[in-house]
């Protein structure tokens, strides 16, 4: 099982966080934020940016260093991605997707799959994702139908993936297959590949989505599509399941990281504008139905940013964290969404204009409380793990 797999314990000396930081910093200051409002709104693709988040090491951020990664700690890296969504969520999800992919292999690869694919994922030589979702199978990873069928020293993979990020501009993806589609209970048939494209793998037409523009997210295709027996990760059947869901504690934290970083966002446009903005002969900020919005906005974003940093340092320590992991994820793109909601109502008709960017914020808030899993799921797995914790 996921839990079961030994992690090294990560850390970073603070100076070295702090430069790194402060990097990152002056990389959205100059090149993130004078050109997010016009990719936003024409959905382009950011090809400067992604080439630089490959310069600066992003996609092997948490990739050990023995493969060439950073070997970042997840806490150092929730607050790299919460910095930088606080202008910009979307781009995050590019690196996101790709280290999921990567850490499937990390954690559960063998040596020899280690070697060959992290460090071309850690330079970002090879670009990718997590191919889990299915046109009747999002949450319920079990009911997948997507099968790899071995032949010799290949498998001969047919099915169907939605909603995949990094579909289109992606070029290998962690795929979650049905080795055996007769096995009970289901999970015992499900297995992960690592799947390059090539013949027989197609790939569909971006969605046009609602916020998280920019970012391609796809439908892939299997027709025949054959891999080497090799590119099974952990090379055992069956342990697919344990992977993709071992995989997606990161992937969490990381949603978490956008949540807060959208959250405090919010709460520094509204800030800006409420001091700003006058009616009456003052300030709005000193009104106070004013006040008690920020009131509540300061305090979700905070209390976010504790949860997630919390689920951070559970991970980082090799602990089993999905509790806090989903307790971090719920809480952080709720209040992503509470606080662009009420930063849009404290901007009035200004915040319904895509002249001013909190309405990106609003917009790209929702998804949050849906990828890596519904909101929905994850109270579930908080109340499953609390009292299994807990028992009577």
């Amino acid at each position: 099982m996921a839990s079961a797999v030994e992690t090294e314990q990560r850390t970073i000396d603070p100076e070295d966080e702090r430069a790194f930081l402060e990097a990152i910093e002056k990389w959205v200051e100059s090149e993130v934020i004078p050109v997010v409002m016009e990719h936003d709104h024409g959905d382009i693709w950011p090809e400067k940016l992604v080439e630089q988040m490959t310069e600066m090491g992003l996609f092997g951020a948490t990739i050990g260093t023995e493969y060439g990664g950073l070997g970042l700690p997840a806490t150092t890296y929730a607050k790299i991605i919460a910095y930088i969504s606080s202008y910009w969520m979307a781009i995050t999800g590019i690196v996101n997707s790709h280290l999921i992919m990567a850490t499937a292999v990390e954690r559960f690869g063998t040596p020899e799959q280690k070697a060959k694919w992290l460090p071309k994922f850690a330079s970002g030589e090879i670009r990718g994702g997590l191919a889990l979702t299915e046109p009747n199978a999002g949450t319920d990873l079990q009911a997948i139908r997507t099968v790899a069928r071995r032949e010799g020293d290949e498998y001969v993979i047919n099915g169907t993936k939605t909603w995949i990020s990094n579909g289109i501009q992606g070029s290998c993806f962690a795929l979650l297959v049905k080795t055996d589609p007769k096995a009970e209970p289901r999970y015992k048939g499900m297995s992960m590949m690592i799947a390059p494209k090539g013949e027989g793998f197609g790939v569909g037409k971006k969605f046009d989505k609602l916020g998280y523009k920019s970012i391609d997210s796809a439908e892939l295709t299997f027709d025949n599509y054959r891999i080497p027996a090799e590119n099974l990760i952990g090379m055992e059947e069956g342990q697919g399941f344990f992977q993709a869901t071992g995989g997606l504690e990161l992937g969490r934290i990381n949603v978490a990281a956008r949540g807060v970083g959208l959250a405090e966002g919010a709460l520094r446009l509204a800030t800006e504008y409420a001091q700003l903005r006058e009616t009456m002969g003052k300030p709005i900020s000193e009104h106070q139905a004013i006040q008690l919005k920020l009131g509540e906005m300061v305090t979700r974003a905070r209390a976010a940013r504790l949860l997630t940093l919390d689920a951070a340092e559970a991970y980082d320590r090799g602990l089993r964290c999905d509790m806090e992991a989903g307790m971090a994820k719920y809480y952080a793109s709720e209040a992503a969404v509470r606080n662009s909601e009420e930063g849009l109502r404290i901007h009035g008709g200004y915040g319904y204009s895509k002249e001013y960017d909190i309405e990106r914020y609003y917009r790209d808030s929702i998804l949050m409380c849906i990828g890596e899993g519904t909101n929905e799921l994850q109270r579930m797995i908080i109340s499953k793990q609390w009292v299994k914790r807990n028992p009577a």
